[in-house]
């Protein structure tokens, strides 16, 4: 079983930067894959950036390269999401979740899920 808890939404200019944080209990977190995910209202669930077991290999949406940076550490049990250059575009609930699968970008191979951090961007 694994838990994960998100911090670090909030309301953000546009072109500024937030730093999302995402804290896993459990033995086995550095065996997961690790993901953040979007939800904004009406719209469905979007891949925002995945990291590997090891942080060795990323993937990121189209719509976050080159702004957004996925990284983990292992011995904090903790996986974070960088954003510079927000856009309103980008305004969602921010979510965190485990896989099994190597590096998988399908929501339906994430096992764990936190409950999510605000982000709201203003124009």
């Amino acid at each position: 079983q694994v838990q994960l808890v998100e911090s670090g939404g909030g309301l953000v200019q546009a072109g500024g930067s937030l730093r999302l944080a995402c804290a896993a209990s459990g033995r086995t977190f550095s065996s997961y894959t690790m993901a953040w995910f979007r939800q904004a209202p009406g719209k469905e669930r979007e891949l925002v950036a995945v990291i590997s077991w090891n942080g060795g290999n990323t993937l990121y949406g189209d719509s976050v390269k080159g702004r957004f940076t996925i990284s983990r550490d292992n011995a904090k049990n903790s996986v974070y999401l960088q954003m510079n250059s927000l856009k309103p575009a980008d305004t969602a609930i921010y979510l965190c979740a485990a896989a099994v699968r190597y590096l998988t970008r399908d929501p339906r191979e994430y096992v764990y899920w936190g409950q999510g951090t605000q982000v709201p961007v203003s124009s």
